[in-house]
């Protein structure tokens, strides 16, 4: 059943507006824009099924396949789904330990298993108990028959019956010819999102617009196309409408939960954009040099990460002539990355979908810590060629030696975030500034630069409750109904101010007692601080390399979907 506020007073809805209890009383001056559009990079839009469809028709090669074989081999790769486990190649030592042999545990299924610090399970919680009702945000994916996939707290056998609930009244709905989109209640917001064979369900209780609840669905749906393809998904369901999906999700749980532990505390969801880690240009520069260098045939992306945060990036050239990497794809590798201390081990190449670059299809994943033990900086690179594993381990080596010689590690290892008091700005608390005026013929990863939470937003409640403030100001700047380009809100606590405009969004915190003349002040001030040092805070002009395919080999991993699913060790698949 759905949580008892919900069953007492709900209504649905086809397309709604915010509802009115989520107004704060807060004193909020407004300036309606006439003419003004969200962004066109706004995760939210990209939901759409044409999109999806032209993406797939545009880099996936068809290829006819008689329906009994491929049905055949569906039945028999399901019965040993049990067999497959992550793709996996690794030193001797690590093969040692029969990680990356076929029947034994791999580092992505023990991010099921294992403990992290980071990423607290609620697999065993009491449904029926009072904390679980009163948990902030409740996720559900089951399938179109009612069978359950995940829910982030309790098991998905204690919650069958309540997901069969939200099925029944999904059916209910489609039976009239309408699609439920979301229910509103005195306290609760259930926004329902089906995404071909899958229903997600988002049950809050926070401030959120329903316009965000259904971003972060999207969020989870990614997630789990990144680990399954989307037309693996859809043969699965053609062929056995009741299939129990988590056959093939088993020991995915803990992505998935952390996943929804990033959304909840990371603004760059919320923007939809990539938090760069400052770096001085010049050093950025040469790792990028670095990268450019390494390269083999049919490598598509090369990848830097520190902290959790972006270093620098390159494209090979005709992935960006075609399309770019969005933040979301980058979004779901760090939370992978993130979710098991097993990538710590050594050399992992394991097959990957990035589902909005293209969600029929894998990339090869070559993912390597260079600073053990610490394991800060880790390298990722990407090939269409499953069998390129000794080849880009060679790339690693080249990268790791130059980044030796060059001092690189260590210079990264001193990079920090910035504190607002850089600024210079008094009154100002902390700030979120998202770049839209990137050179047309640079097509840039979308990014935000942020400086880190101090006082008085150092405990997790502050910091979520300043969260909160810039999910109301978003909320209202990309409002469907009417759309703003800047909010003076004063809070209880605080006076926000968000603006945007055709180059920027920004969102800005400041002391109670700042007017709305000294807020638009100190934001000229911030302005001017952070085009001084925008080559610090950004990657302003993507480094590309150029590789020579092999034969038979697309730069997009254009291969046809029966290929895909029998390339796949992620997870078992068709």
């Amino acid at each position: 059943m759905f949580p008892d506020p919900v069953e007492r007073n709900d209504s649905t809805t086809v397309n709604r507006d915010e509802p009115a209890t989520s107004q704060p009383s807060d004193v909020t001056t407004e300036e309606p824009s006439v003419d003004a559009e969200p962004p066109s990079n706004q995760l939210m839009k990209l939901e759409s099924e044409e999109t999806e469809n032209s993406e797939c028709q545009k880099f996936v090669s068809a290829q006819s396949a008689d329906r009994g074989t491929e049905d055949a081999a569906t039945d028999n790769d399901q019965s040993d789904s049990g067999e497959f486990v992550v793709a996996m190649l690794a030193k001797a030592k690590l093969e040692e330990q029969g990680i990356g042999v076929k029947g034994r545990s791999s580092p992505l299924l023990e991010a099921g298993t294992q403990e992290s610090p980071t990423f607290t399970s609620h697999r065993d919680e009491d449904v029926t108990a009072d904390s679980w009702r009163q948990h902030r945000k409740h996720v559900f994916v089951l399938s179109e028959a009612g069978k359950p996939i995940y829910s982030r707290y309790g098991s998905e056998e204690a919650l069958s019956s309540t997901m069969g609930v939200m099925m029944a009244l999904v059916s209910f709905v489609q039976s009239g010819d309408n699609i439920i989109r979301s229910v509103y209640s005195e306290e609760h917001t259930v926004v329902f999102l089906q995404k071909g064979p899958l229903v997600l369900v988002c049950v809050s209780s926070s401030r959120q617009s329903e316009q965000q609840l259904r971003g972060e669905l999207m969020y989870v749906y990614y997630q789990i196309i990144s680990m399954l393809t989307q037309a693996s998904i859809s043969r699965i369901f053609e062929h056995k409408k009741n299939y129990d999906l988590r056959r093939l999700l088993a020991g995915s749980e803990k992505i998935l939960d952390g996943l929804l532990n990033l959304v909840d505390s990371d603004p760059s969801f919320l923007l939809a954009a990539v938090h760069c880690l400052p770096l001085a240009s010049s050093l950025r520069d040469s790792l990028s040099q670095i990268l450019q260098k390494a390269i083999t045939p049919n490598l598509v992306f090369s990848i830097l990460i520190a902290k959790n945060q972006l270093l620098t990036i390159v494209q090979e050239k005709t992935v960006i002539e075609d399309t770019r990497l969005e933040p979301a794809d980058v979004h779901l590798l760090l939370n992978l990355i993130g979710a098991s201390s097993a990538f710590q081990a050594g050399e992992i190449w394991t097959p990957i979908c990035l589902p909005l670059f293209n969600p029929d299809c894998y990339f090869y994943a070559y993912i390597s810590y260079l600073d053990p033990p610490e394991c800060t900086v880790c390298l990722l690179l990407l090939s269409t060629d499953k069998e390129a594993f000794y080849a880009v381990a060679e790339c690693k080596r080249k990268i790791e030696e130059a980044m030796v010689a060059q001092n690189s590690l260590s210079l990264i290892a001193k990079a920090q975030s910035y504190s607002v008091s850089q600024v210079g700005v008094s009154d100002l608390r902390h700030f979120m500034y998202k770049p839209f005026d990137v050179p047309d013929n640079f097509r840039q990863l979308t990014q935000f630069t942020s400086p880190e939470m101090e006082a008085p937003y150092s405990s997790e409640e502050e910091k979520m409750r300043l969260l909160d403030l810039y999910r109301y100001m978003h909320s209202r700047i990309h409002s469907t109904s009417r759309p703003l380009k800047l909010i003076y809100h004063v809070a209880e606590r605080e006076t926000l101010l968000a603006w945007v405009t055709s180059k920027f969004e920004l969102y800005t915190c400041f002391s109670p007692l700042v007017t709305k003349a000294c807020a638009i002040t100190a934001i000229t001030k911030l302005l001017r601080w952070i085009k001084k040092e925008e080559d610090r805070l950004f990657i302003r002009y993507p480094p590309k390399y150029s590789t020579t395919p092999n034969p038979s080999k697309s730069s997009r991993g254009g291969k046809s979907d029966q290929q895909d699913s029998t390339d796949n060790g992620f997870l078992s698949l068709l």
